[in-house]
């Protein structure tokens, strides 16, 4: 009984060793790939963290030279921020902080080439509407008109678009185009919430020019 169990036990052995030099390799490839996968995996999101955290540094060091107004500093560190973790919200976020303090310290081209970045590179569609409505803003104290419209046509998040309504009343309104910059300060008048303190400087804006804000929401049920 003994030599017969041993005699299966070696069958037992023989087929396994059969079946591991057929597929052996095979499976050994598999599991190689399934493990490779699961490391390549952790190893990106530990990756991704310490990109994060780095970012993160890069733009505490942005911060610290707008609170400092070192202007040469902050142009340094941003285009460090964005060469390096250009992908990154920091990056974006970093580049519309800078453009105020660049602006604030006369360096209109620099904050110019900020904003543009992050109109044009961002991965937010929200920082990059904030970024072409303060494009248009620069386009609009320039005089740059028809440049500030063009901004200001790109698409934006549905959020945006009574902000970009009433800066295209502005620009209208230096052209003296009264009647084409009523009906945008009526379109961001009807899209703003009336929770909204902004929706009272457009009120404002309106009534310079002759419009009861009572009169844009009549019109608005009306329609």
């Amino acid at each position: 009984m003994a030599k017969h169990l041993d005699l299966e036990e070696q069958e037992q052995l023989d087929q396994i060793k059969h079946f591991w030099n057929q597929y052996g390799n095979a499976i050994t490839w598999v599991l190689i790939v399934v493990f490779g996968g699961v490391a390549a995996w952790n190893g990106w999101n530990y990756w991704q963290r310490s990109q994060g955290a780095k970012a993160a540094a890069m733009y505490d060091e942005v911060e610290r030279a707008v609170l400092a107004s070192d202007a040469a500093r902050l142009e340094q560190v941003l285009g460090d921020l964005q060469k390096g973790y250009g992908r990154s919200t920091y990056a974006a976020q970093g580049a519309l902080l800078a453009a105020q303090s660049l602006e604030s310290a006369g360096k209109a081209d620099a904050a110019r080439a900020a904003l543009t970045w992050v109109a044009t590179d961002a991965g937010d569609a929200s920082l990059k509407a904030v970024a072409r409505l303060r494009l248009a803003a620069l386009d609009l104290e320039a005089k740059a008109y028809d440049q500030a419209l063009k901004t200001l046509s790109e698409s934006m998040p549905k959020a945006f678009e009574p902000l970009a309504a009433d800066r295209r009343g502005d620009v209208l309104l230096a052209q003296q185009k009264l009647d084409e910059a009523k009906a945008q300060y009526q379109a961001a008048w009807r899209g703003l919430s009336d929770r909204t303190e902004y929706r009272q400087l457009v009120e404002v804006k309106l009534a310079a020019l002759g419009v009861d804000a009572s009169a844009v929401a009549a019109s608005g049920v009306a329609q």
